[in-house]
């Protein structure tokens, strides 16, 4: 889930579908946690919670940019198609393309991009027999 955070500006190689989508899951929390705190805030005091709360998420959200387009071309990656694919958000029916995109299962093995991060988590044949 924090893992894009480490990778911050890191637009080379590939993340898996579960980095991705845990890293949209973090987004969303951290979202619902603001907003749903600012009306709390203002409901309960005569502070104007939901500016607080809204000023607070657009803040993170600046803090989050570069990591959040980072992990999205890494995405791409995965499925071998160029960071690039991300201007397709501007035309029609553009966001369904990136969505099938981020959906589907990457590429096994080695790609254009780098190894691929499915593989690299699991210990090869031959580590699993040093182990041993």
């Amino acid at each position: 889930m924090f893992r894009p955070l480490v990778r911050y500006v890191d637009f080379l190689g590939r993340s898996t579908r579960s980095e991705f989508w845990l890293f949209y899951l973090l987004i969303f929390l951290v979202t619902a946690v603001c907003v749903v705190g600012g009306v709390i805030v203002e409901s309960t005091s005569k502070v104007p919670g939901n500016e607080i709360g809204f000023l607070v998420l657009n803040l993170i959200y600046v803090m989050v940019a570069a990591p959040w387009f980072a992990v999205m071309v890494r995405r791409l990656h995965d499925v071998d198609k160029s960071g690039w694919w991300l201007l397709a958000a501007f035309i029609p029916f553009g966001i369904l393309v990136l969505i099938t995109f981020f959906v589907r299962d990457g590429v096994s093995g080695d790609n254009r991009f780098g190894p691929d991060p499915k593989q690299a988590s699991t210990p090869t044949a031959a580590h699993k027999a040093s182990l041993a």
